[in-house]
């Protein structure tokens, strides 16, 4: 699920990428799907003539990417050798679109002047994008090496195919100029087009089915590489911190027995029933918050006061910032030495927010061990993964807070009619 980057400047996306992540990047900042934003994409094109190609390669060219510190644009500027060559080939393309507008003014300055900018974009993208954009172009103009490093038999179709699609080009493009001046008879320029979608269709085949598989498999890659974290996440949140927790109760053998008996079941449910350990039996936020207050007080033995301000139905993303937040008190009723953890939840009409506080030693964010999976595996990452997002402030001797913030996507739940929410415990808003 997306969500709208408020505040976020625009960047290009390479991980979901069909071409330079354009798309995927205007979908991030706007908080819409991809796939809608190439579906818009590829109507303003067929409704603008030729100028949507230049425009993307030009966005493409200039938009930084998602985890770069300057555009493809901005290391092109010192590229004079590849300046020149954009220069030549463009001017050569000039001269084609010269000597072709003899046929058809109409044509070539509606489809083919435009094209002059995307050969200058595209050549300098060439020549400076970063290793592992070139890689994924050459990716897919891959087809095209069969024609010299493939075997016999495959270059041999290689060659028929495009000999054949170039002939349906060019005899449906001869169709459309003659048909130029009979377009009052709607069928006359018909075949033309059937001609052109044919040969396009050879042409343009074997990159469409290979942008068409690697995208499924780039986000099979994705689903299965964000299971594997929700994965180790769950185990992090229960199996290894009830393994330390049994450590740090070695000296009381029946606490031990019960953690195990406990994790034993959690772990049977997860194996034979498909429930996730830590998996929140509560239907709305509130209730879930509640259950972090048990569970807490229950294992730890330290008082967890709750303030809770509105409501909302639990759903995959409001179950991610549950765990994010018993993950957050739990380390703070194991490592802050407080005598009380504060707790406070309010839902907001677009945003969802929980604050986890204590006033025990605190700790240095920046020191903690890369091998210490707890802030950046269950609480950072988790909440970047369902689009939120998290704060941690502590420094040693005062304490620390944790800010959970999730924005909204379902409808909002009535709160209290008094703003001042529910309390439990000693809790005041803080």
């Amino acid at each position: 699920m997306r969500h709208r980057g408020d505040g976020q400047p625009l960047r290009r996306d390479p991980q979901d990428r069909l071409l330079g992540g354009v798309a995927a990047g205007i979908a991030a900042w706007r908080g819409f799907s991809p796939t809608s934003v190439r579906i818009v994409l590829t109507v303003i094109a067929l409704f603008t003539g030729g100028w949507a190609i230049p425009l993307y390669c030009a966005a493409w060219l200039l938009i930084p990417a998602r985890d770069a510190e300057t555009s493809i644009g901005a290391r092109a500027r010192h590229d004079s050798a590849g300046i020149t060559l954009a220069v030549g080939l463009g001017s050569l393309l000039c001269v084609i679109l010269l000597l072709a507008g003899v046929l058809n003014n109409n044509v070539v300055a509606t489809y083919g002047w435009p094209q002059v900018v995307s050969l200058l974009c595209l050549t300098l993208i060439w020549r400076n994008a970063p290793d592992s954009e070139q890689e994924a172009i050459r990716h897919l103009v891959e087809p095209l090496e069969s024609l010299s490093t493939g075997g016999g038999q495959t270059r041999r179709l290689s060659v028929i195919r495009l000999v054949v699609a170039a002939l349906l080009l060019a005899g449906g493009l001869g169709w459309l100029v003659e048909s130029h001046e009979k377009l009052s008879y709607l069928a006359a320029p018909l075949g033309g087009v059937v001609l052109v979608a044919g040969g396009l269709v050879l042409l343009l085949g074997p990159w469409w089915l290979r942008i068409a598989r690697d995208l499924m498999v780039e986000r099979q890659a994705r689903a299965r590489a964000e299971e594997r974290a929700d994965m180790a996440a769950s185990l992090h949140d229960s199996v290894l911190q009830t393994l330390a927790l049994i450590q740090r109760r070695a000296d009381d053998p029946q606490q031990v027995v019960q953690l195990a008996r406990a994790q034993e079941r959690d772990l049977r449910s997860w194996l034979f029933e498909g429930r996730a350990p830590g998996e929140f039996d509560a239907t709305s936020f509130g209730d879930g918050i509640r259950q972090i207050q048990r569970d807490v007080e229950a294992r730890h033995g330290i008082p967890v006061e709750v303030v809770t301000v509105g409501d909302c139905p639990l759903d995959d993303d409001i179950g991610a910032l549950l765990a994010a937040a018993r993950e957050a008190t739990v380390n703070a009723a194991k490592w802050s030495g407080a005598s009380v953890i504060s707790l406070y939840a309010e839902v907001e009409p677009d945003t969802v927010e929980v604050a986890v506080r204590d006033r025990g030693k605190g700790f240095d964010p920046d020191a903690v061990p890369g091998d210490r999976k707890g802030l950046a595996e269950s609480i950072h990452r988790r909440m970047s993964r369902h689009g939120g997002s998290a704060a941690v402030n502590s420094a040693p001797g005062e304490g620390t807070k944790v800010t959970l913030r999730l924005p909204r996507t379902d409808t909002p739940a009535p709160g209290p009619a008094d703003g001042t929410g529910e309390v439990q415990g000693k809790g005041r808003r803080r």
